[in-house]
């Protein structure tokens, strides 16, 4: 039970985190996302989660920006695209920042309610995972997403593209998560 307490307070703390982003970013650009098709945000976690393997089996970086930033923005990026895929995309790049915050939180609570109901049938199996699977699994998420896409959206008997930004959400938190505790385990 320790360790769903800690997993939560983790879950909590990295959200807030990436929101507290999101909404200076907000702040600072408008909703300019609101523009992006699904299809543009699956390719812009694409991105994200190829640079972090990029870096990962290289083991260097010649962008001074380390893996932490690109999994704050794979988790980002997706919750944009699960209000996106609510909303749909809009030329109007207007929201106002509390609407916009308040869709975050919604996508954010349906991912963590997600994470703690497969925590529970998995007993937090991930805390035994390595950082680079974490990164494997999303690239095969958008692996699957982009096949989704092609298809129209169809799936026979697959789970649909929502369900995967919020599975590729939950594993850059699992990331997230991982690298903070490789930090502290070394600041000792």
């Amino acid at each position: 039970m320790t360790e769903i307490c800690n997993t939560q307070n983790q879950f909590d703390k990295i959200i807030s985190q990436c929101r507290d982003i999101f909404a200076k970013k907000l702040q600072d650009y408008g909703a300019s996302w609101r523009i992006m098709r699904p299809e543009s945000l699956t390719d812009q976690i694409y991105i994200k989660a190829a640079r972090i393997r990029s870096i990962e089996i290289k083991k260097d970086a010649l962008v001074n920006e380390g893996i932490k930033p690109e999994y704050i923005g794979i988790i980002n990026y997706s919750i944009i695209a699960l209000i996106q895929l609510q909303l749909g995309t809009s030329e109007n790049t207007f929201m106002d920042v509390n609407e916009a915050v308040a869709l975050y939180n919604e996508k954010a609570n349906e991912a963590k309610n997600l994470l703690f109901a497969k925590n529970h049938d998995y007993d937090e199996a991930w805390r035994h995972m390595r950082t680079s699977s974490f990164t494997d699994i999303i690239l095969v998420k958008i692996s699957r997403i982009k096949q989704i896409e092609d298809n129209d959206g169809k799936t026979i008997i697959s789970e649909g593209v929502d369900a995967n930004y919020l599975d590729i959400l939950n594993y850059a938190v699992f990331g997230l998560i991982k690298l903070d505790e490789y930090e502290k385990a070394e600041s000792l």
